[in-house]
């Protein structure tokens, strides 16, 4: 709820300031925070509004974070096939500004979204590539959600239990050590529903 508030706040200045790139970067962190609370409807409205906010004062490095952020809303709202194309075109757009912050988390919501379409070989694949590329640049931040993605994929695909318990052990700790209590819990809540 504080973060929720401080958002808002980000944003209200932003505008009031007129600083139209402030304002793009406080409504992608928004839709980050929509994101982190899987609530697909916020998240395709400050999209929405990244996008165009984006497209008219050619910010292009937040257009593609629109366009991925709309895929993952439109995935999890059903429309896996739509949602997949539009990540997918925001990464390749993403990775042809040579830019890597950040790609793990866009290739965890691809995962999610190859997942949700009964893709599941191919999600794995994409943690696989996300978990590559934060051990070389040192990107911790998504870790933890990358490894409880993988193993709710392991889970799906019928995998060995221990590397099932393994990817959710890791998620836990991984966020425990990053103090992050609200991924812990969600890895926590996650491992508990499979066991």
């Amino acid at each position: 709820d504080s973060c929720q508030a401080t958002m808002a706040e980000a944003i209200a200045l932003a505008k009031e300031v007129n600083d139209m790139h402030g304002l793009a970067v406080a409504l992608h962190f928004a839709a980050l925070l929509g994101y982190c609370k899987r609530n697909p409807a916020e998240v395709e409205r400050l999209a929405s509004d990244v996008i165009e906010l984006s497209t008219r004062h050619h910010f292009a490095h937040w257009l593609v974070w629109g366009s991925i952020y709309r895929g993952w809303a439109r995935s999890a709202s059903g429309n896996t096939k739509e949602g997949i194309s539009l990540i997918e075109d925001g990464i390749r757009d993403y990775r042809a500004t040579g830019a890597i912050i950040s790609l793990p988390l866009a290739l965890g919501m691809k995962a999610e979204a190859l997942h949700l379409a009964d893709r599941t070989s191919e999600a794995l694949e994409a943690i696989k590539e996300a978990q590559a590329i934060a051990a070389r640049s040192g990107e911790g931040y998504s870790c933890a959600e990358l490894h409880r993605l993988r193993g709710v994929f392991l889970a799906a695909f019928g995998a060995e239990e221990t590397q099932i318990e393994a990817s959710f052990q890791a998620a836990i700790s991984i966020a425990w050590e990053q103090k992050s209590i609200s991924l812990a819990k969600r890895a926590e809540a996650t491992y508990a529903e499979y066991r």
